[in-house]
């Protein structure tokens, strides 16, 4: 008699099945009748896509989030983005923890690979300090906002802060501030306002630089050198990535706003297209190489294990640091008087590749299928892949198979590129024979 071993599944694999479960639930939900303002069933492609983009914290939508959900829509859409934010396995597991469960051996690696973790050890009490932070961060951003919104639309304000500051914080950029003036107006209204712009830029900001530098942070407090390696060029790159298209955005873009508005929109625009995808102002009226700025922020996306998406700065960093070492002629790569492994600059290069082809070849086959200009569609690709949510206004306007290619890019851009591979052949071994070396010329 032949026995079969059960196999059993990879964390990796956990990963990918609980983003996808969780997203099929929320479709199932968002098509009850209960879900949308006219009481009527919600076709399954729409409602698929709704709930794509709020598990992967992304905010492309093909219908307006304010005035097409009901109060019941609106609440499974932010449920899904606080899940999606958090993680599926770090939701998971604070319910399993809440419920007074022991967390095994396997659920802690898979929480590893899922906060991106540097060790096993630890991890729970990772988790908690995660939920007690999130906790907080977004009770203050509601009540930092809520007076504005409550002066403006009365209780249903408390809602409404509530409501942006998770998604702000998850770095969803699905805002519930619909106007029969305007096709998805997003925060265009508040283009002038500090506390609204300020408080969404911190959230996003925070929610974007990861786990785990917060908890540096926490720990080591102004004593930077203590700092982790990854901690460091999380901070160092993010601050260059904030200020850089922020100074460009000033000079290239606003030039017609008065000068505090332009110091609000020039910097909200940094900001945002780092996967978040709120906007003040209107993204159609920047100029070209406005827009190309933004696309290229939209692809780099945030830092690992946060909220947010994209190839991450830490990939960004390391390929510039790689390119240094090139150019100083240097065998190994170093940065902050560290060197870094082979295998780290290889899964940075291969990310690159990863994500450029998603970018490149989606633009392509939905300008083909929709007859539309390949910069605009490259923009709504990356905005998909980079879990961001800007849009120049063609998403709901895209047939099914247009939309399909979003949703497989937001799902990808979420989960990561390089989790999918790993979850796909995690299995098989690979051989540890060495073949002859040959040199090839590149360049």
């Amino acid at each position: 008699m032949v026995m079969h071993k059960k196999r059993r599944l990879t964390s990796f694999q956990a990963i990918i099945l609980g983003f996808a479960g969780v997203i099929l639930i929320g479709a199932l939900l968002l098509m009850t009748p209960m879900a949308s303002a006219s009481g009527k069933v919600t076709p399954f492609n729409e409602a698929l896509f709704t709930s794509t983009s709020a598990v992967c914290v992304t905010g492309l939508i093909v219908q307006d989030t304010g005035a097409y959900w009901t109060l019941f829509g609106q609440m499974v859409i932010i449920i899904l983005i606080q899940i999606g934010g958090l993680g599926v396995i770090t939701t998971a597991a604070a319910i399993a923890m809440l419920a007074g469960r022991k967390i095994s051996l396997f659920q802690r690696s898979t929480m590893q690979d899922a906060l991106s973790a540097p060790k096993v050890g630890g991890i729970v009490r990772l988790t908690g300090f995660i939920l007690r932070a999130t906790l907080l961060i977004e009770l203050l951003g509601a009540v930092i906002m809520a007076p504005v919104f409550c002066r403006d639309f009365g209780l249903k304000g408390l809602w409404m802060a509530v409501f942006h500051s998770i998604s702000a914080f998850c770095n969803a950029g699905f805002d519930i501030l619909g106007s029969p003036d305007a096709l998805f107006p997003s925060l265009t209204a508040y283009g002038d306002n500090a506390v609204i712009n300020t408080a969404i830029m911190l959230l996003i900001i925070v929610g974007g630089i990861g786990f785990l530098t917060w908890e540096d942070i926490c720990i080591n407090k102004y004593h930077v050198r203590r700092y982790r390696m990854q901690s460091k060029v999380i901070l160092v790159t993010t601050a260059a990535l904030i200020l850089l298209p922020a100074i460009f955005f000033f000079f290239q873009d606003f030039s017609d706003l008065p000068l505090g508005e332009r110091i609000l929109a020039s910097f909200f625009q940094s900001v945002t297209p780092r996967t978040a995808g709120f906007n003040t102002v209107e993204l159609g009226a920047m100029t070209s190489a406005g827009q190309g700025i933004m696309i290229l922020l939209m692809l780099i996306g945030g830092s690992p294990g946060s909220t947010a998406g994209g190839m991450k700065t830490t990939t960004l960093a390391i390929l510039m640091a790689n390119a240094k070492a090139t150019f100083c002629r240097r065998e190994e790569v170093q940065v902050f008087g560290r060197s870094i492994e082979n295998s780290t600059v290889k899964n940075a290069a291969t990310i690159l590749m990863m994500y450029g082809i998603l970018f490149f070849g989606g633009g392509v086959i939905i300008s083909a299928a929709e007859g539309l200009p390949l910069g605009t569609c490259l923009y709504e690709t990356a905005s998909a892949v980079g879990t961001v949510g800007l849009t120049l206004g063609i998403t709901p306007k895209l047939g099914v198979l247009s939309q399909s290619i979003l949703i497989a890019l937001m799902f990808l851009g979420r989960v990561g590129g390089l989790t999918l591979i790993y979850a796909t052949f995690s299995a098989k071994s690979g051989s540890h024979s060495r073949l002859p070396a040959e040199q090839i010329t590149v360049g």
